[in-house]
């Protein structure tokens, strides 16, 4: 077989190799998008609120599984009720939403932004018609892991709600891609948008005694091993496709930021700690 590859990149041509694998990546993106996920719905393999696979670009694990476990985890942690205003900082395509769709009442509210339009154009087009209290908006923000160009930094991105509008705010695996200066930010945003007493959850690779111990075993998933402008990242070349900060840091931050910490911190299982609540690290916030 090697032999076999060795001679074809001999006899033909770069530039036709480079056509005939572009060529491959598009039949068999047609072929997924125009044939098999077509038929997965049809044959009930698919429900509606979920989508292609071609469309899933981020995030590990079953959409539907991960989705319902984050969703209990906001209402035992961060007393979600089912009238409550909620705000997912990062939506994606929807892996919070779908199931928070069998969990908010009417009297509810799901807000979501992400800077990935073909996520929002998804969830505008299949969740919001069923669900319109629930609303998608894509906005222009810049990062290196899931965007580039002239959009807003994240240091200086404004939310575009009322103060003390949501009751519950979700900022899920978003944080793991930031610098502490653009968390910052953040935070400060989710302050005002937050009611008195509303909580934030949020999700963190945090380094302490025992991540720092572990990450660089067999048993962790990620090694933060190169430093980079306060934070730390498993590639050098870019630390925005995963960051890690100081648990001490993060704590400091949000009492900075004027939001109380409800203990405890539950640790995930990334570096390969047990037991662990979830694969990141979770803390729950609160606004005074």
């Amino acid at each position: 077989m090697v032999i076999g590859l060795t001679l074809f990149r001999k006899i033909v041509p770069l530039v036709v190799r480079q056509l005939l694998k572009r060529g491959y990546r598009a039949a068999h993106r047609f072929a997924m998008e125009r044939i098999l996920e077509p038929a997965e719905l049809l044959a009930g393999l698919r429900n509606s609120l979920t989508p292609p696979r071609s469309k899933i670009y981020v995030g590990d694990g079953d959409f539907n599984t991960v989705g319902e476990e984050f969703r209990q985890y906001f209402i035992d942690l961060c007393a979600l009720k089912p009238d409550a205003a909620v705000l997912k900082v990062g939506c994606g395509i929807g892996r919070i939403a779908v199931p928070l769709t069998r969990y908010l009442s009417a009297a509810g509210s799901y807000e979501g932004f992400d800077p990935v339009p073909g996520s929002i154009d998804w969830c505008q087009q299949y969740i919001t018609p069923r669900f319109p209290n629930f609303r998608f908006q894509q906005v222009d923000i810049r990062n290196a892991f899931y965007c580039s160009g002239d959009q807003h930094g994240a240091i200086s991105y404004r939310f575009s709600y009322a103060d003390n509008q949501f009751d519950v705010v979700v900022i899920v695996t978003v944080f793991t891609h930031m610098a502490i200066t653009e968390i910052s930010n953040y935070l400060d945003e989710i302050k005002w948008v937050l009611k008195p007493g509303g909580r934030c959850f949020t999700s963190f690779f945090l380094l302490d005694d025992e991540s720092r111990r572990l990450m660089s075993t067999p048993a962790s998933t990620y090694n933060f091993q190169y430093l980079f402008e306060g934070r730390q990242a498993f590639d050098p070349q870019n630390p925005s496709t995963g960051s890690a900060h100081d648990e001490q840091q993060i704590l400091d931050l949000f009492g900075e930021h004027g939001l109380s910490v409800d203990y405890p911190i539950y640790h995930g299982s990334w570096s390969g700690r047990q037991p662990a609540l979830s694969f990141v690290d979770s803390i729950v916030v609160r606004k005074p």
